[in-house]
């Protein structure tokens, strides 16, 4: 069954059990009230039967007297004495029996309702008593035909009002509900088209209000068709930077080996040029690997507290052996933090940003390094005086393999903007904190790293 039918189905249904219970409520009512009525009627018809007999005493049974049937309404009335003798009526016809033979037996007025001949009659017994001796009882009957015609004709208006709304309910919500779901038809349509044409820039246009929950699912739904492509995007160009990385050092060592295989000289250059590539390739699958744990949130960090002062002015000296004399290395304004992280993984980041700062800085330049406060988080700054970064690179280098069109892509060595800014990003965002990047083409680019201070331990 489809989820129309089913919202139509409920919809109705609903509104049917309500009705049935508002049926049901409104039929006690009224049946209460018309029983009510007809009770008064009655206890009005005794009240006059007192008022016109003339008992003085247990022997004037015979003198009581019963009102005339034009100021009963339709009234039967039977007289009975404490011995089950039928005394008075004020009908002609063959019924000597009692209206109501449990009504004889009470000793207080009350009302009945029972069949007499197929006749459905109300009855109202009333004990007689002269002093405190009971000397007859008095059962005053009426029909109760116009009553039950009533309550049958309402009973049918109501269960016919019910059909009948039943019916506009489900003919109205079977088209409410094909009006609202409309928009997911067409989510299902762009969805299968995706999937037959693999095109996933197509989105779904929806022209009611975007706050509604079906505007949502589609915007949701177009999110994610955004993220996928570009995550489709993203994995090809990846595949594609892969390929390109892997078959260099790979042309390279077949280049070498096919080489000694033609000379049958395993010479000393051919085997240090093989045994660099190697290592290359190496490094590159250990990146990849680490990057694939960073980015699923898997990656195994040594939760300890770091001074991170201490550990910046570690990567200080060991970057002086790098930079020589091409680069100088100056230290800014620093202070003393703690930071809980992996120490390892946080060097990796420091190592990476700082080298890169060296290798795209030219000659006569400098790298400043920097460690603040700032909000409740430690600040470390990396500002070189390089040849920076275009404009239009800046949202992509953090990118795996991304390459820029300009200046500032990735040095001979294979490294650079290829996986080392990857890593550094995923390494800062597993240790809840931020990396940043502003940069001006031919002034300079400013790395800025963002992590939680520690608090009184690191568990």
């Amino acid at each position: 069954m489809s989820l129309r039918a089913r919202l139509t189905l409920l919809y109705t249904s609903l509104l049917g059990g309500i009705l049935l219970l508002f049926g049901v409520a409104v039929y006690l009512i009224i049946s209460y009230l018309l029983i009510a009525q007809v009770d008064s009627a009655l206890y009005r018809t005794y009240k006059e039967f007192e008022e016109n007999s003339n008992l003085k005493s247990a022997a004037d049974m015979d003198v009581l007297a019963l009102p005339t049937l034009d100021l009963t309404g339709n009234v039967l009335a039977q007289v009975w004495d404490t011995r089950g003798q039928l005394r008075l009526t004020n009908y002609e016809g063959s019924l000597k029996n009692p209206f109501d033979p449990l009504g004889l037996q009470s000793s207080i007025p009350v009302w009945r309702s029972v069949y007499v001949n197929d006749a459905h009659l109300r009855v109202l017994t009333v004990p007689l008593e002269l002093g405190t001796r009971p000397i007859a009882t008095v059962q005053l009957a009426t029909s109760l035909l116009l009553v039950d015609s009533t309550l049958n004709l309402l009973v049918t208006v109501l269960l016919m009002g019910t059909v009948i709304a039943m019916a506009v309910a489900g003919v109205v919500g079977w088209i409410t509900t094909r009006r609202a779901l409309a928009p997911l038809e067409s989510v299902t349509q762009t969805a299968l088209r995706i999937t037959r044409a693999d095109d996933l820039s197509r989105r779904i246009s929806y022209q009611g209000p975007p706050d509604d929950e079906v505007g949502q699912l589609i915007h949701a739904f177009n999110e994610t068709l955004h993220r996928l492509e570009n995550l489709f995007n993203s994995q090809r160009r990846f595949l594609a930077d892969v390929g390109h990385e892997l078959r260099t050092p790979l042309t390279v060592i077949k280049g070498n080996v096919d080489l000694m295989q033609r000379f049958g000289d395993a010479d000393e250059e051919s085997l240090t040029s093989i045994e660099n590539e190697v290592d290359r390739l190496t490094r590159m699958v250990g990146d990849l690997l680490l990057l694939a744990q960073a980015e699923s949130g898997k990656l195994p960090l040594d939760q300890r507290l770091i001074e991170l002062d201490t550990l910046l002015l570690e990567v200080l000296n060991q970057m002086n052996v790098l930079a020589r004399d091409k680069v100088e290395l100056h230290l800014g304004e620093i202070d003393q933090v703690q930071v809980c992280g992996d120490q390892d993984r946080l060097k990796q980041v420091l190592l990476n940003l700082v080298g890169n700062a060296i290798n795209y800085t030219p000659q006569g330049g400098t790298v400043t390094l920097g460690l603040s406060k700032d909000a409740g988080q430690a600040l470390l700054t990396i500002q070189d005086t390089g040849q920076g970064i275009a404009e239009e690179d800046l949202p992509h280098v953090f990118e795996r393999f991304y390459r820029g069109e300009k200046s500032r892509t990735r040095s001979r060595d294979g490294k650079g903007f290829g996986l080392g800014l990857s890593i550094a990003y995923w390494i800062v965002r597993n240790h809840g904190g931020l990396i940043e990047v502003q940069s001006t083409e031919g002034e300079g680019t400013t790395f800025s790293v963002w992590l939680p201070l520690a608090k009184d331990d690191c568990t």
